[in-house]
């Protein structure tokens, strides 16, 4: 983990909370998802306030549409493969067999865990620090005049240019209780013969997620 912690401009003094950061919960208990809670809401905040001081121009909901591209799922995945945190990834059995270190999902959540684990090795200024050194390029390359649309969005506008059906979206099933409930959802493009399935921690990411995967499985775009 010496290579990781490089990677992040930081040194754990407990590196019990970096395992921590990184142990799915197909492990065990012990697993990141409380880490992952703080880190989400730790990278929010900073990345929101370095917008509002960069951008002092814009309004409220171009600086929403520009902190939710640089901190949704995707962006995520692309820093945590920056940074090779899938070598570090700790997954149960079943997730080592079904490729789990390379799905994004679970990047992007060990990326928001470590977050939180700095904070709690830590504090509010360090972690703060380390988020704008990882998100230097990200930043500097953030332009507000871009058209910054969601996965659900540009399936649609696709589909629509195309003439085609709108997407159908289902909840199909639900797994656990309040904040560890997982949520299993469908999307079914009848036209192109397309069905895929995801699941997250709640069901607008995981449309999302089935959105994204289809907008990289069409050959029109």
């Amino acid at each position: 983990m010496e290579k990781l912690q490089k990677s992040i401009f930081y040194d754990f003094n407990n590196v019990n909370l970096l395992k921590q950061a990184l142990t799915h919960r197909s492990v065990s208990k012990n697993n990141n998802e409380r880490l992952e809670f703080l880190g989400d809401s730790i990278l929010g905040c900073v990345i929101s306030q370095e917008l509002y001081n960069r951008f002092p121009l814009i309004d409220e909901g171009q600086l929403s549409r520009l902190r939710s591209s640089l901190v949704k799922g995707q962006t995520l995945a692309k820093l945590a493969k920056g940074i090779d945190l899938s070598d570090n990834l700790i997954l149960g059995q079943g997730e080592l067999k079904s490729g789990g270190f390379r799905r994004e999902s679970i990047q992007a959540d060990a990326f928001e865990a470590i977050l939180g684990a700095i904070l709690l090795d830590s504090d509010y200024k360090t972690v703060k620090g380390i988020i704008l050194k990882l998100y230097d390029e990200l930043l500097e390359e953030s332009d507000p005049e871009k058209t910054l649309k969601d996965f659900k969005t540009q399936l649609q506008e696709l589909l629509q240019k195309k003439g085609y059906e709108l997407p159908q979206y289902k909840l199909i099933d639900s797994k656990g209780k309040d904040h560890n409930a997982i949520f299993y959802v469908s999307c079914h493009i009848k036209e192109l013969r397309i069905s895929v399935h995801e699941n997250a921690k709640s069901i607008k990411r995981a449309e999302q997620l089935c959105a994204e995967s289809i907008l990289k499985s069409i050959s029109f775009k």
